[in-house]
């Protein structure tokens, strides 16, 4: 009996060990800044047989390509569940646009292109706008809706959770100046790299957006206004607020609602 018992035990550790998301921690050339980027890639397991979905995923400031896997350590096992792989690279405090000032900091072109590129060729991706979302955290949640807002050929699907939308708001911190030059020097390069400006370009129904945050953030003003804008400009998306700060508990709680919307666009496509 203990024999038998033990004998279950193990093929369901196996079991458990088959069916389970790798994590893959690389370092992926960026010719556009001559360096490479720490990117982890977590993988889930139909991967193996089956081409799945992708979800890129932004750190915020002073963050990195560990952070959401320390926000929500959870990640592999939703990635498994849903069947997408999720895609973290380190974007350092570049607010994922491209410096005119800075040719180091070019991950507008990185994010955009060299690392969907990367991601395409090296896994079994549905490697199309239709299985394609971006979304991230504070800067993370300004880059993923930048970055999509200008590459809508690229990404079909985007969120922010508490998004720093509006880089006007906070001119002079979070190392925006070296950059973009001072706001009152170099308002074109603010323009071009801001969300809110974007929404003057951005046509109804060529992304899927949804967007949330906590009442009592620092942010949330810049995502009603957001909210507002978007609705002036006649584009439908999807925006939630609820009891949260800045902070990783809501971060934790609010990738699942994001998940769950690409996952649905995904669907639908």
């Amino acid at each position: 009996m203990i024999k038998k018992t033990r004998l279950i035990l193990f093929f369901l550790l196996l079991a458990i060990t088959v069916n389970a998301a790798r994590i893959d921690r690389i370092e992926i050339k960026s010719e556009a800044m001559n360096t490479t980027i720490k990117t982890v890639v977590i993988v889930p397991d139909v991967e193996k047989t089956q081409h799945c979905p992708v979800i890129y995923l932004l750190h915020g400031y002073m963050g990195n390509q560990e952070s959401w896997l320390g926000i929500k350590p959870e990640l592999p096992k939703i990635a498994d569940r849903e069947r997408i792989i999720i895609v973290c690279p380190d974007g350092k405090n570049s607010w994922y646009l491209d410096s005119p000032l800075d040719k180091t900091s070019q991950y507008e072109t990185f994010i955009s292109k060299e690392l969907v590129d990367f991601i395409d060729k090296n896994y079994r991706t549905q490697a199309d706008r239709n299985h394609r979302a971006i979304t991230g955290l504070s800067m993370g949640g300004h880059g993923a809706l930048l970055n999509a807002m200008r590459h809508p050929d690229v990404f079909g699907a985007a969120g922010s959770m508490s998004g720093a939308v509006d880089i006007h708001s906070i001119d002079g911190n979070f190392r925006l100046t070296p950059l973009l030059g001072k706001l009152s020097e170099h308002p074109e390069n603010w323009n071009k790299n801001s969300v809110m400006e974007q929404i003057a370009t951005l046509e109804n129904g060529v992304l899927a957006i949804y967007f949330d945050c906590g009442v009592s953030d620092f942010v949330f003003e810049m995502n009603e206004n957001l909210n507002k804008a978007l609705w002036q400009k006649g584009v439908a998306h999807d925006y939630t607020t609820r009891a949260g700060e800045h902070n990783a508990g809501y971060w934790n709680n609010s990738i699942d609602y994001h998940i769950l919307f690409f996952k649905k666009f995904f669907e639908k496509k």
